[in-house]
This record gives C-alpha cells, sequence and structure tokens, in this order.
C-alpha cells in the first residue's frame, strides 16, 4: 500500500480505521479522533466542536455498549445508517458528522479514479502523436 499511494493517504486510511465497530468499538480512539479532525478536517470543525467531541465521544461509548442496535452494527456505513435511524445523529452530531466524511472521502477518491481512468483512454499514443500538420494533411485529403 505504501507504494501506491503518499505517506499522508496512509495516515488517513490508517485513521479512518479507528472508527470501525466491530468488536464492541474496540477500534475508537479519542487521540485518533482528534487527528483526523485536526489534520485532515480541520475546516470542517470549529475549535469549539474539537472540544466538544470529548464530550459526545465519552457519551457514545456508554451508549454503544448499552444499545443493541449500536453493537449489531459491523461496518462504518451500518453505524452511519443506525446512528440516522435511530435519530442519534442529533445526539452526536460530531461524531455523525466525521463519519460521513469519512464514508464521502472513499467515494471521492473512486470518482477521480474513474475520471482519471477515462482520461487515460481518451488520450491514446495516437492522440499524443497528432499535431497541426498532421491534422491539417488529413483533412485534406
Amino acid at each position: 500500500m505504501n507504494s501506491h499511494f503518499n505517506d499522508e493517504v496512509v495516515e488517513l486510511l490508517v485513521l479512518s480505521s479507528t472508527l470501525d465497530p466491530r468488536n464492541n468499538y474496540k477500534a475508537f480512539q479519542m487521540e485518533d479522533i482528534y487527528k483526523l479532525m485536526n489534520d485532515f478536517y480541520s475546516n470542517d470543525f470549529i475549535k469549539q466542536e474539537k472540544l466538544q467531541m470529548n464530550i459526545q465521544f465519552e457519551h457514545f461509548q456508554l451508549d454503544a455498549h448499552q444499545s443493541t442496535e449500536l453493537q449489531k452494527t459491523s461496518i462504518i456505513a451500518e453505524l452511519c445508517q443506525i446512528l440516522s435511524k435511530t435519530n442519534k445523529s442529533s445526539i452526536y452530531p460530531l461524531l455523525y458528522r466525521i463519519i460521513c466524511l469519512i464514508l464521502t472521502l472513499f467515494m471521492s477518491t473512486a470518482i477521480t479514479e474513474g475520471a482519471f481512468l477515462a482520461m487515460k483512454i481518451v488520450k491514446t499514443t495516437l492522440h499524443n502523436k497528432m499535431e497541426d500538420d498532421f491534422l491539417s494533411s488529413w483533412w485534406l485529403t
């Protein structure tokens, strides 16, 4: 993975795994969530929200161990859906927002990669070799 992605992307992927709900939310680490908020999503959270996140995180951890719906989740997308369905997204809006940001990250990356793939297909070696003289001589014949 290191050979395909730069250090920042690898760190972002590793930090996003901190929101993995498997094993009774064992991966949830407040330090990693702060790092995500500060290093990668600093424009999405104001200073006040970053301070409030700790309180929301502590309440969420208690809720996650008591709620049967939250205990059943095994992937981040399910967690997002459960938070929305149970209206807990309004109780934990900061945590919900960072989960949504992480989920859209993979989609936006896939769209960008798809666009570059399409450009690569269009930009063939023949297209690269075309010059004005070649096109004008083809047009005249």
